[in-house]
C-alpha cells in the first residue's frame, strides 16, 4: 500500500503543469532601493533629463554669437552686361547692330576666406548668461521630477508593505478562527456547549477566509502598482523586503520645526528652479536692454581673384565696424515691458513657492506627531484585544460563558490589528511627506 501511494504521488507530480520557462520570481526590494530605482529610471525623470540636454544645447547656440566665424568660398562667374542698365548711354554708331549694347562675356574667378569676430556685444553676453540660467532651471526641474518619483515610489512601497501586513493579519485571524472552531467542536462533543457555538465559530472561519481572499487580491494589486511606480514591467511585480517597522520611511529631513523649514528652503528644487527662472527672466530683460548699446565687430577677408584661377592675384579687406542701434519702431520697448511682467510674475511665484514649502513642512510635522501618538494608542489597543481574546477563550473553555464573547473578542482583535497597521502606515507616510517637503525624498530609507 505504501509503495502504491508513493507511485501515485510521483505520477501526479510528473503530470502537474510545469512553471512557464520565462516566469520570474518576484524581486525583493528594500524601500531605499525602490526609491533609488524610481529616482533614476522613472519615465518622468528620463523626460526631465532630455530637457536638461535641450537647455544645454541652447547654451551652445547662445555662445556661438560671441565666437569667431570663419567661412570659405570659391566662385567662377561668366557674365554679360547691358550697358544701358548700368546707366551708360553711349551714342549709337551707324551700322552697328542692336545687340552691340550687350557687353561680355566677362570671366571672373575668386577664392576667398572670411573671418569675423565680435569685440563687444553686451546683449549676446547677457543672452549667454540667460541660457546658462535656463540649464540651472532645467536641472532643478530634473530634481523635482526625481523627488516626485521617489515620493510616489515610496508611497507605493508603503501601500504594498501595508497590504502584506494586512494579509498576515488576515492569516492570523483565520488561524485563530479555526482554533476556536476546533475548541467549540470539542466543547460540543463534551456536552458543555450548544451547537450554536459551533455554528458561530464556523461562520467566523468563513468570514475570515473571505477577508483573506480580499487581502491577497489587494496585496497583488499593490505590487503591480509598485512596479508601475518604479518604471518596471507590471508583469514582474516586485516584493517589498521591508515591513511597516517603526523607523520605515526615515530620511535626512530634521524633525524640529524651525530647522525643518530652513532645511526645506535650502533643498527644495521647486524653489531653486523658480529662482533660476527669475534670474533668467532678469537676464533676458537685461539682454534686450543691452541691444541699445553699440556693437563692435572686426572682420578680415583674404583671397585671390582674376579672370582665371591661374592669373588670379591676392586681395584682402580689413574691417572694424561699430553698429549703433537708433530706432526700431519701439519694438524693443514693447519687449522690455513684456519681460518686466515676466520678472514680476516669477517673483510672485518664488514667494508663493516659499510659502507652500513652509506649509508642506508644517503639515508633515503635524501628521508625523499625530501618527506617532496614534501608533502608541493602537499598540496598546492591540495588546488589550489580545488579552480580551485570551480571557474570553478561557471563560469559554471553562464553561463560564458561551463563545459569543469569543466571537466579539475576535472582532475586536481584527479591528485592533487594522488600527495598528493603519497607525504604522500613517507614521511612515508622514515621514515620506516630510522628506518630500524638505526636498530629500531621494534619501528615504
Amino acid at each position: 500500500m505504501t509503495r502504491t501511494v508513493a507511485l501515485v504521488a510521483i505520477a501526479l507530480w510528473a503530470l502537474s503543469p510545469a512553471a512557464p520557462a520565462g516566469a520570474e520570481t518576484p524581486t525583493r526590494f528594500t524601500l531605499a532601493q525602490a526609491v533609488s530605482i524610481a529616482a533614476g529610471q522613472n519615465p518622468g525623470v528620463t523626460l526631465a533629463q532630455q530637457r536638461v540636454q535641450e537647455a544645454a544645447g541652447k547654451v551652445g547656440q547662445a555662445r556661438a554669437g560671441l565666437l569667431p566665424s570663419l567661412t570659405g568660398q570659391a566662385t567662377m562667374t561668366d557674365r554679360t552686361f547691358n550697358l544701358y542698365t548700368l546707366g551708360l548711354a553711349l551714342p549709337a554708331v551707324p551700322g552697328m547692330p542692336p545687340y552691340a549694347k550687350l557687353q561680355g562675356p566677362v570671366y571672373d574667378s575668386e577664392a576667398r576666406l572670411k573671418l569675423s569676430q565680435p569685440l563687444f556685444d553686451y546683449s549676446s553676453w547677457r543672452k549667454l548668461r540667460a541660457s546658462q540660467l535656463g540649464v540651472l532651471g532645467s536641472r532643478a526641474d530634473l530634481g523635482v521630477s526625481a523627488e516626485a518619483s521617489a515620493q510616489g515610489a515610496a508611497l507605493a512601497y508603503l501601500r504594498a508593505a501595508r497590504a502584506d501586513a494586512v494579509l498576515r493579519a488576515r492569516q492570523e485571524d483565520l488561524e485563530l478562527a479555526r482554533a476556536l472552531q476546533a475548541l467549540a467542536e470539542a466543547q460540543l462533543a463534551a456536552g458543555t456547549s450548544p451547537a450554536i457555538d459551533v455554528t458561530r465559530a464556523r461562520t467566523e472561519v468563513a468570514s475570515s477566509r473571505g477577508s483573506l481572499l480580499i487581502a491577497r487580491n489587494q496585496r497583488d494589486r499593490s505590487r503591480v502598482d509598485l512596479a508601475r511606480a518604479l518604471g518596471m514591467d507590471p508583469a514582474s511585480a516586485p516584493e517589498p523586503a521591508d515591513t511597516l517597522a517603526s523607523a520605515l520611511g526615515a530620511s535626512d529631513a530634521p524633525v524640529e520645526q524651525a530647522a525643518a523649514v530652513q532645511f526645506a528652503a535650502d533643498h527644495r528644487d521647486e524653489l531653486r528652479g523658480e529662482q533660476a527662472r527669475l534670474a533668467k527672466a532678469q537676464a533676458d530683460r537685461s539682454a534686450t536692454s543691452g541691444e541699445r548699446y553699440p556693437r563692435v565687430d572686426v572682420s578680415a577677408d583674404w583671397g585671390s581673384s582674376g579672370e582665371h584661377y591661374g592669373s588670379a592675384i591676392g586681395t584682402y579687406t580689413y574691417v572694424l565696424a561699430v553698429t549703433v542701434p537708433l530706432v526700431d519702431g519701439f519694438k524693443r520697448e514693447g519687449k522690455l515691458a513684456e519681460q518686466g511682467a515676466l520678472v514680476n510674475e516669477s517673483q510672485t511665484r518664488v514667494k508663493d513657492i516659499r510659502d507652500q514649502v513652509e506649509s508642506e513642512v508644517l503639515n508633515a510635522l503635524l501628521d508625523l506627531s499625530s501618527g506617532i501618538e496614534q501608533q502608541g494608542v493602537a499598540a496598546e489597543r492591540l495588546q488589550l484585544a489580545l488579552d480580551e481574546v485570551a480571557q474570553a477563550t478561557e471563560r469559554f473553555t471553562n464553561g463560564v460563558a458561551g463563545n459569543i464573547e469569543v466571537i466579539n473578542a475576535q472582532s475586536t482583535l481584527v479591528r485592533a490589528r487594522d488600527a495598528d497597521i493603519d497607525a504604522r502606515f500613517a507614521v511612515a507616510s508622514a515621514r515620506v511627506a516630510l522628506a518630500r517637503a524638505a526636498g530629500v525624498a531621494r534619501s528615504i530609507h
